[in-house]
Protein backbone atom coordinates (compact mmCIF):
# COMPACT_ATOMS: atom_id res chain seq x y z
CA UNK A 1 0.00 0.00 0.00
CA UNK A 2 1.67 3.10 -0.82
CA UNK A 3 1.44 5.86 1.56
CA UNK A 4 1.16 9.44 0.95
CA UNK A 5 4.20 11.07 2.61
CA UNK A 6 6.54 8.21 0.71
CA UNK A 7 5.86 10.50 -2.56
CA UNK A 8 7.47 13.89 -3.65
CA UNK A 9 5.48 15.75 -5.86
CA UNK A 10 7.95 15.76 -8.07
CA UNK A 11 8.29 11.74 -8.65
CA UNK A 12 7.31 9.59 -12.04
CA UNK A 13 6.71 5.91 -10.96
CA UNK A 14 7.88 4.14 -13.91
CA UNK A 15 9.00 0.94 -11.21
CA UNK A 16 4.98 -0.13 -10.71
CA UNK A 17 2.37 -0.93 -13.04
CA UNK A 18 -0.51 1.39 -12.31
CA UNK A 19 -3.92 0.02 -11.18
CA UNK A 20 -5.86 2.51 -13.11
CA UNK A 21 -5.14 5.36 -16.02
CA UNK A 22 -7.16 8.42 -17.44
CA UNK A 23 -5.66 9.86 -20.43
CA UNK A 24 -6.60 12.41 -23.30
CA UNK A 25 -8.36 14.76 -20.40
CA UNK A 26 -8.88 17.76 -22.12
CA UNK A 27 -8.56 19.70 -18.87
CA UNK A 28 -6.77 18.41 -16.06
CA UNK A 29 -7.57 20.41 -13.12
CA UNK A 30 -5.43 19.12 -11.03
CA UNK A 31 -5.72 22.22 -8.14
CA UNK A 32 -1.75 21.40 -7.23
CA UNK A 33 -0.98 22.68 -3.86
CA UNK A 34 2.14 24.66 -4.81
CA UNK A 35 -0.79 27.42 -5.54
CA UNK A 36 -1.00 27.06 -1.69
CA UNK A 37 -4.09 25.35 0.33
CA UNK A 38 -6.35 26.74 1.16
CA UNK A 39 -6.25 29.36 -1.92
CA UNK A 40 -6.99 32.84 -1.32
CA UNK A 41 -7.74 36.22 -3.59
CA UNK A 42 -6.47 35.54 -6.95
CA UNK A 43 -4.90 31.99 -6.17
CA UNK A 44 -8.08 30.96 -6.45
CA UNK A 45 -8.35 31.41 -10.16
CA UNK A 46 -5.47 29.48 -10.49
CA UNK A 47 -6.90 25.62 -11.62
CA UNK A 48 -3.06 24.21 -12.72
CA UNK A 49 -4.39 22.85 -15.41
CA UNK A 50 -2.82 20.15 -17.64
CA UNK A 51 -4.08 19.85 -21.54
CA UNK A 52 -4.43 16.48 -22.90
CA UNK A 53 -3.90 15.29 -19.06
CA UNK A 54 -3.28 12.20 -18.10
CA UNK A 55 -2.97 10.81 -13.94
CA UNK A 56 -2.02 7.15 -13.25
CA UNK A 57 -2.73 5.08 -9.77
CA UNK A 58 -1.58 2.07 -7.99
CA UNK A 59 -3.42 0.91 -4.73
CA UNK A 60 -5.53 4.16 -4.09
CA UNK A 61 -2.94 6.64 -4.56
CA UNK A 62 -1.78 8.72 -7.24
CA UNK A 63 1.49 8.16 -8.56
CA UNK A 64 1.42 10.32 -11.81
CA UNK A 65 0.15 13.48 -13.00
CA UNK A 66 1.66 14.83 -16.69
CA UNK A 67 0.71 15.13 -20.44
CA UNK A 68 -1.05 12.01 -22.00
CA UNK A 69 2.56 12.19 -23.99
CA UNK A 70 4.74 11.85 -20.91
CA UNK A 71 2.13 8.76 -19.56
CA UNK A 72 3.11 6.61 -22.59
CA UNK A 73 6.98 7.45 -22.32
CA UNK A 74 7.12 6.06 -18.85
CA UNK A 75 4.98 3.33 -18.34
CA UNK A 76 3.83 -0.05 -20.58
CA UNK A 77 0.50 1.08 -21.78
CA UNK A 78 -0.84 -2.51 -22.66
CA UNK A 79 0.17 -3.74 -19.38
CA UNK A 80 -2.32 -1.55 -17.38
CA UNK A 81 -5.57 -3.60 -16.20
CA UNK A 82 -8.02 -0.18 -16.89
CA UNK A 83 -7.69 2.19 -19.04
CA UNK A 84 -9.91 5.16 -19.39
CA UNK A 85 -10.01 7.73 -22.57
CA UNK A 86 -11.33 11.13 -21.22
CA UNK A 87 -10.90 12.84 -24.52
CA UNK A 88 -12.96 15.94 -25.09
CA UNK A 89 -13.68 15.49 -21.16
CA UNK A 90 -12.67 17.61 -18.24
CA UNK A 91 -11.43 15.83 -15.13
CA UNK A 92 -11.11 17.09 -11.54
CA UNK A 93 -10.45 16.33 -8.04
CA UNK A 94 -13.75 14.76 -6.62
CA UNK A 95 -15.93 17.31 -4.78
CA UNK A 96 -15.27 17.56 -0.70
CA UNK A 97 -18.76 18.53 0.53
CA UNK A 98 -17.71 20.15 4.10
CA UNK A 99 -21.06 20.95 5.87
CA UNK A 100 -23.71 18.48 5.68
CA UNK A 101 -26.74 16.85 8.06
CA UNK A 102 -27.11 13.75 6.17
CA UNK A 103 -28.55 11.75 8.63
CA UNK A 104 -31.98 12.81 9.75
CA UNK A 105 -35.56 11.18 10.08
CA UNK A 106 -38.68 12.64 8.13
CA UNK A 107 -39.09 15.28 5.43
CA UNK A 108 -40.18 18.64 5.48
CA UNK A 109 -41.76 19.14 1.97
CA UNK A 110 -44.98 21.31 3.49
CA UNK A 111 -42.52 23.88 4.62
CA UNK A 112 -42.31 25.09 0.83
CA UNK A 113 -45.54 26.41 0.82
CA UNK A 114 -45.46 28.01 4.35
CA UNK A 115 -42.55 29.67 3.08
CA UNK A 116 -44.20 30.61 -0.17
CA UNK A 117 -46.72 32.32 1.92
CA UNK A 118 -44.35 34.11 3.80
CA UNK A 119 -43.37 32.38 7.23
CA UNK A 120 -40.44 32.42 7.68
CA UNK A 121 -37.40 30.16 9.09
CA UNK A 122 -37.66 30.93 13.18
CA UNK A 123 -41.27 31.44 12.67
CA UNK A 124 -41.69 27.82 11.42
CA UNK A 125 -39.41 26.64 14.42
CA UNK A 126 -41.45 28.60 16.83
CA UNK A 127 -44.43 26.76 15.69
CA UNK A 128 -43.15 23.43 16.05
CA UNK A 129 -41.61 23.07 12.80
CA UNK A 130 -38.13 23.23 11.11
CA UNK A 131 -35.33 21.25 13.25
CA UNK A 132 -37.93 20.57 16.32
CA UNK A 133 -40.02 18.58 13.83
CA UNK A 134 -37.01 16.80 12.22
CA UNK A 135 -35.91 16.24 15.84
CA UNK A 136 -39.16 14.34 16.45
CA UNK A 137 -38.78 12.14 13.67
CA UNK A 138 -35.28 11.67 14.24
CA UNK A 139 -35.87 10.11 18.02
CA UNK A 140 -38.02 8.10 16.35
CA UNK A 141 -36.20 6.11 13.97
CA UNK A 142 -34.01 2.94 14.65
CA UNK A 143 -30.63 3.09 14.18
CA UNK A 144 -30.67 0.84 10.81
CA UNK A 145 -33.41 3.08 9.23
CA UNK A 146 -31.37 6.09 9.92
CA UNK A 147 -28.59 4.38 8.16
CA UNK A 148 -31.06 3.25 5.32
CA UNK A 149 -31.81 6.95 4.95
CA UNK A 150 -27.66 7.97 4.78
CA UNK A 151 -26.54 5.32 2.42
CA UNK A 152 -29.74 6.26 -0.35
CA UNK A 153 -28.23 10.31 0.19
CA UNK A 154 -24.92 9.37 -0.10
CA UNK A 155 -25.37 7.08 -2.65
CA UNK A 156 -27.01 10.29 -4.61
CA UNK A 157 -23.90 12.43 -3.49
CA UNK A 158 -21.39 10.34 -5.29
CA UNK A 159 -23.37 10.23 -7.62
CA UNK A 160 -23.17 13.77 -8.64
CA UNK A 161 -19.45 13.92 -7.71
CA UNK A 162 -18.79 14.06 -4.11
CA UNK A 163 -16.09 11.94 -2.72
CA UNK A 164 -15.87 12.93 0.46
CA UNK A 165 -18.07 14.42 2.96
CA UNK A 166 -18.71 15.81 6.98
CA UNK A 167 -21.77 14.59 8.17
CA UNK A 168 -23.17 16.55 11.37
CA UNK A 169 -25.11 14.95 14.11
CA UNK A 170 -27.77 17.64 15.46
CA UNK A 171 -31.47 16.19 15.19
CA UNK A 172 -31.80 14.58 18.33
CA UNK A 173 -31.07 16.74 21.37
CA UNK A 174 -30.67 14.43 23.53
CA UNK A 175 -27.70 12.02 24.61
CA UNK A 176 -29.06 8.83 23.68
CA UNK A 177 -30.45 10.21 20.10
CA UNK A 178 -26.90 12.20 19.06
CA UNK A 179 -24.52 9.16 19.90
CA UNK A 180 -27.20 6.98 17.04
CA UNK A 181 -26.83 9.27 14.50
CA UNK A 182 -23.14 9.64 14.94
CA UNK A 183 -22.44 5.71 15.45
CA UNK A 184 -24.94 6.38 12.34
CA UNK A 185 -22.11 8.20 10.50
CA UNK A 186 -19.57 5.69 11.88
CA UNK A 187 -21.06 2.79 9.95
CA UNK A 188 -21.76 4.34 7.37
CA UNK A 189 -18.17 5.25 6.83
CA UNK A 190 -16.70 1.92 7.44
CA UNK A 191 -19.53 0.91 4.50
CA UNK A 192 -19.88 3.47 2.11
CA UNK A 193 -17.82 4.41 -0.40
CA UNK A 194 -17.36 8.12 0.54
CA UNK A 195 -15.44 9.06 3.65
CA UNK A 196 -17.14 10.70 6.12
CA UNK A 197 -15.60 13.25 9.05
CA UNK A 198 -18.07 13.26 11.71
CA UNK A 199 -19.28 16.42 13.51
CA UNK A 200 -20.84 16.50 16.99
CA UNK A 201 -23.32 19.31 16.95
CA UNK A 202 -25.81 18.42 19.99
CA UNK A 203 -25.90 22.18 19.78
CA UNK A 204 -28.23 22.59 16.94
CA UNK A 205 -31.43 24.01 18.42
CA UNK A 206 -32.97 23.88 21.93
CA UNK A 207 -34.90 21.30 22.41
CA UNK A 208 -38.76 21.48 23.51
CA UNK A 209 -38.08 19.99 27.20
CA UNK A 210 -35.50 22.74 27.94
CA UNK A 211 -37.30 25.85 26.23
CA UNK A 212 -37.49 27.52 29.62
CA UNK A 213 -34.23 27.00 30.85
CA UNK A 214 -31.70 27.15 27.89
CA UNK A 215 -28.61 26.71 29.83
CA UNK A 216 -29.50 23.46 31.48
CA UNK A 217 -29.01 22.01 27.97
CA UNK A 218 -25.97 23.78 28.00
CA UNK A 219 -24.74 22.07 30.94
CA UNK A 220 -25.95 18.63 29.51
CA UNK A 221 -24.17 18.92 26.29
CA UNK A 222 -20.70 20.11 27.90
CA UNK A 223 -21.17 17.73 31.06
CA UNK A 224 -22.46 14.81 29.29
CA UNK A 225 -22.58 14.87 25.78
CA UNK A 226 -19.30 15.81 24.83
CA UNK A 227 -17.40 13.56 27.57
CA UNK A 228 -19.37 10.24 25.67
CA UNK A 229 -18.61 11.77 22.12
CA UNK A 230 -15.27 11.90 22.36
CA UNK A 231 -15.03 8.62 24.87
CA UNK A 232 -16.58 6.72 22.23
CA UNK A 233 -14.56 8.08 19.27
CA UNK A 234 -17.87 9.48 17.05
CA UNK A 235 -16.37 12.98 16.10
CA UNK A 236 -13.58 14.81 15.51
CA UNK A 237 -15.54 17.96 14.97
CA UNK A 238 -17.65 20.39 17.29
CA UNK A 239 -20.23 22.57 16.34
CA UNK A 240 -22.60 25.27 17.70
CA UNK A 241 -25.59 27.11 15.84
CA UNK A 242 -25.01 30.45 17.38
CA UNK A 243 -27.68 32.87 16.31
CA UNK A 244 -30.34 34.84 17.93
CA UNK A 245 -32.87 32.84 19.66
CA UNK A 246 -30.48 29.51 19.71
CA UNK A 247 -27.16 30.00 21.26
CA UNK A 248 -25.72 33.54 22.58
CA UNK A 249 -22.23 34.01 21.87
CA UNK A 250 -21.68 33.36 25.91
CA UNK A 251 -23.23 30.05 25.63
CA UNK A 252 -21.40 29.11 22.50
CA UNK A 253 -18.18 30.01 23.79
CA UNK A 254 -18.94 28.16 26.79
CA UNK A 255 -19.45 24.89 24.64
CA UNK A 256 -16.81 25.41 22.06
CA UNK A 257 -14.15 25.94 24.45
CA UNK A 258 -15.05 22.45 26.55
CA UNK A 259 -15.04 20.81 23.05
CA UNK A 260 -11.38 21.96 22.69
CA UNK A 261 -10.56 20.86 26.00
CA UNK A 262 -11.70 17.22 25.30
CA UNK A 263 -9.81 17.24 21.87
CA UNK A 264 -12.55 18.19 19.02
CA UNK A 265 -11.83 20.68 16.29
CA UNK A 266 -14.11 23.93 16.42
CA UNK A 267 -16.72 24.90 13.86
CA UNK A 268 -19.43 27.34 14.37
CA UNK A 269 -22.61 28.19 12.54
CA UNK A 270 -22.33 31.86 12.53
CA UNK A 271 -24.25 34.87 11.33
CA UNK A 272 -27.12 32.93 9.13
CA UNK A 273 -30.05 35.45 10.49
CA UNK A 274 -28.52 38.11 12.40
CA UNK A 275 -25.43 39.50 12.83
CA UNK A 276 -24.64 38.12 16.44
CA UNK A 277 -20.74 38.79 16.58
CA UNK A 278 -20.30 35.21 15.32
CA UNK A 279 -17.55 35.96 12.91
CA UNK A 280 -15.31 37.86 15.97
CA UNK A 281 -15.92 34.95 17.99
CA UNK A 282 -15.07 32.14 15.61
CA UNK A 283 -11.62 34.33 15.56
CA UNK A 284 -11.42 33.82 19.03
CA UNK A 285 -11.53 30.55 19.51
CA UNK A 286 -9.60 29.57 16.42
CA UNK A 287 -12.66 27.77 14.42
CA UNK A 288 -11.15 25.82 11.82
CA UNK A 289 -14.02 26.32 9.93
CA UNK A 290 -17.74 28.59 9.46
CA UNK A 291 -20.76 28.39 8.16
CA UNK A 292 -23.25 30.65 6.82
CA UNK A 293 -21.88 34.36 6.81
CA UNK A 294 -24.72 36.40 5.57
CA UNK A 295 -24.73 38.94 8.35
CA UNK A 296 -21.17 38.97 9.29
CA UNK A 297 -19.57 42.43 10.02
CA UNK A 298 -16.49 44.13 8.82
CA UNK A 299 -15.06 43.85 12.11
CA UNK A 300 -15.53 39.93 12.49
CA UNK A 301 -14.80 39.15 8.94
CA UNK A 302 -10.72 40.72 9.49
CA UNK A 303 -10.45 39.04 12.00
CA UNK A 304 -11.56 35.70 10.65
CA UNK A 305 -8.98 37.05 7.64
CA UNK A 306 -5.98 37.70 10.32
CA UNK A 307 -6.54 34.00 11.97
CA UNK A 308 -6.81 32.19 8.31
CA UNK A 309 -10.29 30.21 9.60
CA UNK A 310 -12.31 29.13 6.33
CA UNK A 311 -15.59 30.56 5.85
CA UNK A 312 -17.53 27.62 4.32
CA UNK A 313 -20.53 29.27 2.36
CA UNK A 314 -23.94 27.46 2.07
CA UNK A 315 -25.81 29.46 -1.15
CA UNK A 316 -28.44 26.48 -1.41
CA UNK A 317 -29.61 27.61 2.21
CA UNK A 318 -31.09 31.24 1.60
CA UNK A 319 -31.86 29.38 -2.20
CA UNK A 320 -34.39 27.37 -0.23
CA UNK A 321 -35.27 29.95 2.35
CA UNK A 322 -36.19 32.36 -1.04
CA UNK A 323 -33.86 35.30 0.49
CA UNK A 324 -31.99 37.56 -1.87
CA UNK A 325 -29.22 37.60 0.56
CA UNK A 326 -25.68 35.97 -0.01
CA UNK A 327 -23.03 35.12 1.91
CA UNK A 328 -21.00 39.04 0.88
CA UNK A 329 -18.36 36.23 -0.95
CA UNK A 330 -16.91 38.79 -3.59
CA UNK A 331 -15.57 40.99 -0.21
CA UNK A 332 -14.43 37.85 1.71
CA UNK A 333 -12.31 37.25 -0.85
CA UNK A 334 -10.91 40.45 -1.44
CA UNK A 335 -9.93 40.86 2.38
CA UNK A 336 -8.04 36.74 2.34
CA UNK A 337 -10.32 35.16 3.88
CA UNK A 338 -10.44 31.43 2.38
CA UNK A 339 -13.41 30.59 0.87
CA UNK A 340 -15.03 26.83 0.54
CA UNK A 341 -18.93 25.95 -0.57
CA UNK A 342 -21.31 23.20 0.85
CA UNK A 343 -24.59 21.63 0.21
CA UNK A 344 -25.65 22.72 3.75
CA UNK A 345 -27.77 18.93 2.73
CA UNK A 346 -30.46 19.12 5.29
CA UNK A 347 -34.40 18.99 5.13
CA UNK A 348 -34.74 22.26 4.67
CA UNK A 349 -32.37 22.53 2.36
CA UNK A 350 -32.49 19.25 0.34
CA UNK A 351 -29.42 19.32 -1.95
CA UNK A 352 -27.02 16.37 -3.24
CA UNK A 353 -25.70 18.01 -5.88
CA UNK A 354 -22.06 19.85 -5.46
CA UNK A 355 -22.47 20.71 -9.33
CA UNK A 356 -25.88 22.61 -8.19
CA UNK A 357 -23.96 25.05 -5.30
CA UNK A 358 -21.32 25.76 -8.11
CA UNK A 359 -23.96 27.21 -10.37
CA UNK A 360 -25.66 29.20 -6.91
CA UNK A 361 -22.38 30.35 -5.96
CA UNK A 362 -21.45 31.70 -9.73
CA UNK A 363 -25.30 33.01 -10.13
CA UNK A 364 -26.11 34.55 -6.43
CA UNK A 365 -22.29 35.47 -4.83
CA UNK A 366 -20.43 36.08 -8.14
CA UNK A 367 -17.30 33.65 -7.75
CA UNK A 368 -16.08 32.69 -11.22
CA UNK A 369 -15.98 29.73 -12.19
CA UNK A 370 -12.83 28.72 -11.44
CA UNK A 371 -13.06 30.13 -7.60
CA UNK A 372 -16.34 27.98 -7.49
CA UNK A 373 -14.06 25.03 -8.21
CA UNK A 374 -11.40 25.51 -6.21
CA UNK A 375 -13.89 26.27 -3.31
CA UNK A 376 -15.67 23.26 -3.77
CA UNK A 377 -12.01 21.17 -3.87
CA UNK A 378 -9.05 21.97 -2.16
CA UNK A 379 -10.67 24.66 0.00
CA UNK A 380 -13.10 22.64 1.02
CA UNK A 381 -10.82 19.87 1.88
CA UNK A 382 -8.83 22.74 4.18
CA UNK A 383 -11.96 23.71 5.94
CA UNK A 384 -12.16 19.70 6.97
CA UNK A 385 -7.95 19.58 7.24
CA UNK A 386 -7.98 16.78 4.97
CA UNK A 387 -5.53 18.85 2.30
CA UNK A 388 -2.78 16.46 2.36
CA UNK A 389 -4.84 13.34 1.17
CA UNK A 390 -7.65 15.14 -1.37
CA UNK A 391 -8.81 17.72 -2.53
CA UNK A 392 -6.51 18.22 -5.41
CA UNK A 393 -4.06 15.73 -8.38
CA UNK A 394 -1.07 15.15 -7.26
CA UNK A 395 1.38 12.33 -6.21
CA UNK A 396 0.82 10.54 -3.04
CA UNK A 397 -2.89 11.53 -2.46
CA UNK A 398 -5.91 9.58 -2.96
CA UNK A 399 -7.10 8.75 -6.21
CA UNK A 400 -10.23 10.43 -6.20
CA UNK A 401 -11.48 12.06 -9.31
CA UNK A 402 -14.59 13.51 -11.24
CA UNK A 403 -14.49 12.75 -15.28
CA UNK A 404 -17.34 15.34 -16.88
CA UNK A 405 -19.08 14.82 -19.83
CA UNK A 406 -17.94 17.87 -20.93
CA UNK A 407 -14.90 19.82 -22.30
CA UNK A 408 -14.19 22.43 -20.18
CA UNK A 409 -14.58 23.36 -16.08
CA UNK A 410 -17.22 26.27 -17.54
CA UNK A 411 -19.44 23.87 -17.95
CA UNK A 412 -20.08 23.01 -14.39
CA UNK A 413 -22.06 26.27 -13.33
CA UNK A 414 -23.16 26.97 -17.63
CA UNK A 415 -25.12 24.42 -17.83
CA UNK A 416 -26.78 23.39 -14.92
CA UNK A 417 -30.19 21.37 -13.35
CA UNK A 418 -28.44 17.81 -14.91
CA UNK A 419 -25.71 15.89 -13.97
CA UNK A 420 -22.31 16.32 -16.12
CA UNK A 421 -20.49 13.64 -14.52
CA UNK A 422 -19.87 10.84 -16.28
CA UNK A 423 -17.67 8.19 -14.23
CA UNK A 424 -16.06 8.94 -10.27
CA UNK A 425 -13.49 7.46 -8.66
CA UNK A 426 -12.81 6.63 -4.94
CA UNK A 427 -9.62 5.59 -3.79
CA UNK A 428 -8.78 4.42 -7.28
CA UNK A 429 -11.77 2.46 -8.12
CA UNK A 430 -14.97 3.18 -10.54
CA UNK A 431 -17.96 3.98 -8.07
CA UNK A 432 -19.68 5.78 -10.52
CA UNK A 433 -20.32 5.05 -14.56
CA UNK A 434 -22.85 7.21 -16.10
CA UNK A 435 -22.33 5.40 -19.52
Amino acid sequence: MFVASTYSKKQIFTDVEPDLVIFHANQLVTMDTTFGAPRINEEMSELAIIHDGAVAVKDERIIFVGTTEELMSKFEFGKIHTKINAKNRLVTPGFVDPHTHVIFGGTREIELSLKINGKTYLEILNEGGGILKTVRETREASLAKLIENGKKILDRMMFYGTTTAEIKSGYGLTTESELKILRAAKILNEEHPIDIISTFLGAHAIPPEYKDNPDDYVDLIISEMIPTVVKEELAEFCDVFCEKGIFSIKQTRKIINRAKRYGLKPQIHIDEIVDTNGALLAAEVKAIQTGHLLKSNDHGLKAMADAGIIATLLPGTPFCLMSNEYAPARKMIQMGIPIAIATDLNPNCWTESMQMIIALTCYNMKLTPAEALSAATINSACALQRQDEIGSLEIGKKADLIIFEVPNYHFIPYHFGINLVSKVIKNGKIVVDNK
